[in-house]
């Protein structure tokens, strides 16, 4: 008989088993019987834990969210467009880590508080760059839904890296669409190059931040502001 002691089944341990079982079945194979099965418990153990697969996926984004701030530190120096480069970058990296990720964070509710220290910090950058409240929240949250939803695309046609869904074939494509020249190219634009394409859409939401609040770029006095 076995003396060794396991960890105990907690909300943070369910959380990360699933993120680790999510690479391998995605999000509808992901159920609560195959995490109870990698755990070696009974599925009805988890759900002293999780009353539903809605509330263990705000744990896993909860999850995902810690390990994506674990030991980053933000600039101070940062310039408002910086920050909302960089915060982005790294929610995209943070979802492309795995099968599904946009899907799980998407409508995912924190089960904690940690995301409201940096939330603050980037709240209080923006209106100390000339951002009223409610324009800051707006450009936060508008670049965040950006990214939420072009990963969400990016992952339906590559689940992972390396990887590429059947039917997204370009020149399959293209030949298909032949009558419809300009659309048949246009895929190029759609399906692939989803780096420069995501870098391209985050600085043209950023130059539209810019525009529509009237919030101008420092250049060393300080934030410069016009009211329209």
């Amino acid at each position: 008989m076995s003396t060794e002691r396991r960890a105990p089944l907690d909300r943070r341990r369910v959380a990360d088993t699933a993120l680790t079982l999510l690479n391998e079945t995605g999000l509808d194979g992901l159920t609560l019987r195959a995490i109870a099965r990698e755990l070696d418990v009974k599925a009805p153990a988890l759900y002293w834990h999780f009353k539903d697969k809605q509330a263990l996926l705000d744990e896993m984004a909860t999850e995902m969210y810690r390990r994506m701030t674990a030991g980053t530190t933000l600039d101070p120096a940062d310039t408002w467009q910086e920050r909302l480069l960089k915060a982005n970058r790294g929610l995209r990296t943070a979802l492309l880590a795995y099968r599904d990720g946009a899907k799980v964070f998407s409508g995912s509710r924190f089960t904690g508080i940690e995301h409201a220290e940096q939330m603050e910090d980037s709240l209080r950058l923006l209106t100390a760059a000339g951002f009223t409240l409610a324009q800051a929240t707006r450009a936060l949250n508008t670049t965040y839904l950006y990214t939420l939803g072009f990963v969400t695309e990016e992952q339906g046609v590559q689940p992972l890296p390396g990887e590429r869904r059947e039917g997204y074939d370009l020149d399959e494509r293209a030949r298909a669409m032949a009558d419809f020249p300009l659309a048949a190219r246009a895929g190029a634009e759609i399906f692939a190059d989803y780096d420069r394409h995501f870098e391209e859409g985050l600085d043209l939401l950023i130059a539209g931040i810019e525009a529509r609040y009237a919030v101008r770029r420092r250049t060393g006095g300080g934030p410069v502001s016009e009211e329209w």
